[in-house]
């Protein structure tokens, strides 16, 4: 095999391999020899067919077998004896007029990671702004638990039942006056008002009373569930059992004791914790952004495109997709088209955070431990089909770049802890909108810092507007500045299946959710 460099320029590296014929021969001679004593041929023994013969059965599918191997290796050994650090998957192409019984000629091209000289991380100052929680958020959120978790006493058989109220009945479903499958219950709760069940069917009986019989008339949607009774017109014999009206839920220890817990006083330690972590996502993006800004404005080294490009894709599908789901489509496309160059300044910032990160990690001994790739992976293979997640583990597990990607985040996180714990960070306490707003300015200054870094080389950046606040607008949907961007390569051909939809998903593993409805005509389709 014979290598050749044809281009050393920044970070930019093309390489002219070729492969001998008289190696690709005896790499075919090779693997005749291996599989021979398991073919079979009529005439001959077992393992004694001969070896011209084996190569005219199997000789084409050996061939390409032979020559896909023999590529990977080259380039493999080319990376390893050049001791080049690949940003991305290299571009490969095999010589248009190769034939069999000639040399292997291959172009590859890449770009390598950069030298980053080891980061300074002394001196860093954080502002952790937190949001405290008050007696009176725990007691609307334990009223919210409260609300959810209504109760009801009987009502004077006189009192004519209105929204709110729940009623206790017997039904008796029919199509064309013959009772379908599904369509019977008895002692069924319903509360008018609550939409529980079709179309119609609560506000017919609306101003019932108890001991009333009715028969009423609906039409199922035509979505609905079950097929038979989607779009059809039915009656349904009621009885009204029962009219029941809201009571007020005391919130005591008994009602926390309803929910399993000791006491009203351990409802309020877990409320107060469940507020706490939801702001606590906020608290970690606001410190983590200043974190950020202050390691971009002591670090500026060239980046590799095709990740900048990569990290771009990203943002913008996503901003795409946000745009679609906007009240005028057209116009929220148009507006982020007009800021396109300020996305590909804000993916170049991030592309060159996330290298910096990755230097500091790999400096400071930050790792991924192999318990906890595995639960990556396991987690990752739970948003595929059950057919597909034994292929999508053996995929990670041969494709180096692809498991970087999924590592990414985690170890992203794990060197923003440890940064955390070498700064000095002083806590101040906000509301909830002032950390909001907080966060928004830095998404502006992300935006603003981007294009002036940008400026010099893309000078149309400079006359674009500053980026939006509006969060549909930004990439925050897609994890910012992985810390590991190889992986954000587009996964080869042999991938697993596409995934199916989260909702899908969800959906495939709770199927009695779904044939539940069915067993009660009455009840609305689920949304």
């Amino acid at each position: 095999m014979q290598t050749k460099q044809t281009t050393n320029e920044g970070l930019k590296r093309a390489y002219q391999i070729t492969i001998t014929a008289e190696e690709i021969a005896a790499k075919i001679d090779g693997e005749i020899k291996k599989i021979a004593p398991q073919v079979k041929m009529p005439g001959f023994r077992p393992g004694k067919v001969p070896a011209n013969l084996v190569k005219k059965m199997h000789g084409e599918q050996i061939h390409a077998q032979v020559v896909n191997d023999a590529i990977r290796e080259s380039v493999d050994g080319l990376i390893k004896d050049e001791e080049l650090r690949p940003a991305m998957q290299p571009r490969i192409e095999l010589d248009e007029g190769y034939d069999e019984g000639k040399p292997v000629e291959l172009t590859v091209e890449l770009e390598v990671l950069p030298v980053v000289d080891a980061p300074s991380i002394d001196g860093l100052k954080l502002e952790k702004l937190v949001v405290p929680v008050t007696d009176e958020q725990i007691a609307e959120a334990i009223g919210n638990i409260a609300g959810q978790n209504k109760s009801y006493k009987d009502a004077p058989k006189t009192r004519k039942a209105a929204e709110g109220d729940q009623l206790i009945i017997d039904f008796l479903g029919k199509l064309d006056g013959e009772p379908f499958e599904g369509g019977k219950a008895e002692d069924a709760p319903l509360v008018i008002g609550s939409g529980a069940f079709i179309p119609g069917f609560e506000e017919q009986l609306t101003g019932v009373k108890t001991g009333d019989e009715k028969t009423i008339t609906v039409t199922f949607p035509e979505d609905y569930q079950a097929a038979h009774l989607a779009g059809k017109e039915a009656t349904f014999d009621v009885t009204v059992k029962a009219v029941k009206v809201e009571t007020d839920t005391a919130i005591d220890d008994e009602f926390a004791k309803n929910l399993g817990l000791d006491s009203l006083d351990k409802l309020k330690e877990i409320m107060k914790g469940q507020l706490e972590q939801q702001t606590a996502g906020l608290t970690r993006t606001q410190m983590k952004r200043s974190l950020l800004d202050q390691l971009a404005a002591h670090h500026d080294f060239e980046v590799p495109q095709t990740m900048v490009d990569a990290e771009f894709d990203q943002i913008w599908a996503q901003l795409q997709q946000e745009a679609a789901k906007e009240d005028n489509p057209e116009d929220a496309l148009k507006q982020i088209e007009d800021e396109k160059d300020d996305y590909k300044a804000i993916a170049e910032r991030r592309v060159r955070l996330g290298l910096l990160l990755s230097e500091i990690g790999q400096a400071n001994g930050v790792e991924v431990t192999q318990q906890e790739m595995s639960m990556l992976v396991q987690q990752a293979a739970q948003q595929y089909r059950e057919e597909d997640r034994e292929r999508f583990m053996q995929y990670i597990q041969q494709e180096p770049m692809a498991a970087a990607q999924l590592r990414a985040p985690l170890y992203e996180d794990k060197v923003v802890d440890f940064l955390f714990d070498k700064a000095d960070v002083t806590t101040r306490e906000v509301t909830q909108d002032e950390l909001q707003a907080a966060i928004e300015a830095d998404e502006d200054a992300e935006a603003q810092k981007a294009k002036a870094k940008a400026a010099p080389k893309k000078k149309a950046a400079a006359k674009k507007p500053a980026a939006k606040k509006a969060p549909a607008k930004k990439a925050p949907a897609k994890k910012a500045d992985a810390a590991e961007k190889p992986a954000a390569k587009k996964a080869p051909a042999k991938k697993p299946a596409a995934k199916k939809a989260p909702a899908e998903t969800a959906a495939a593993k709770k199927p009695a959710a779904k044939k539940a409805p069915a067993k009660k005509a009455p009840t609305k389709k689920a949304k």
